[in-house]
């Protein structure tokens, strides 16, 4: 099974994924960032977005089917993805697999998802890098916001701006797992 956690940026998907950990320890974490970081060290993203990296898509979608086959546990991904072709291609990768994918997107403010884009500290050591970081998943929370129309129809839509373990309890009830 795989529970794949969306939402824009400043969303609480981390927190979320952080807060289902401990009730659900049987549960890796596929966190797809990391595969965009190893492909920024070996190619270019001229796009600047990982995920718009052919390979990015087909890397995270093996991995999460890898994860499941070779350890039978289940996947937690907490990733912001609303372009709607990649989804698909993602998404049908893992349903090709014949792997169940629960999909969570957790709705929050506009104002709240700046507020908390604001409190974070991407880079400590470059204060210009932080600024460039933020500046990056602001402009992108109109298309996150958007975007949510057009996720597949199973998508569960979460208030995001709730407190962490009561999303956390959904999702369990939901996928009927955890503590």
């Amino acid at each position: 099974m795989i529970v794949w956690v969306n939402g824009a940026f400043g969303s609480g998907k981390s927190t979320l994924v952080d807060e289902l950990r401990p009730r659900w320890p049987e549960a890796l974490v596929h966190d797809p960032e990391m595969v965009g970081y190893v492909l920024r060290e070996i190619v270019e993203v001229p796009t600047g977005n990982f995920q718009d990296l052919r390979l990015w898509r087909r890397q995270v979608a093996d991995l999460a089917v890898g994860l499941v086959e070779e350890y039978g546990r289940p996947v937690l991904v907490p990733m912001t993805l609303v372009n709607a072709r990649y989804v698909g291609e993602i998404f049908g990768v893992l349903k090709d697999a014949g792997i169940d994918v629960h999909h969570f997107f957790l709705k929050v403010s506009r104002e709240v998802l700046e507020e908390r884009i604001d409190g974070r500290s991407f880079t400590p050591d470059d204060p210009e890098q932080d600024d460039r970081v933020r500046r990056w998943c602001k402009d992108r929370i109109e298309a996150c916001v958007a975007a949510a129309d057009a996720l597949p129809g199973d998508t569960v839509f979460l208030d995001g701006e709730l407190p962490p373990r009561e999303l956390a309890d959904r999702v369990l009830a939901r996928v009927g797992a955890g503590a």
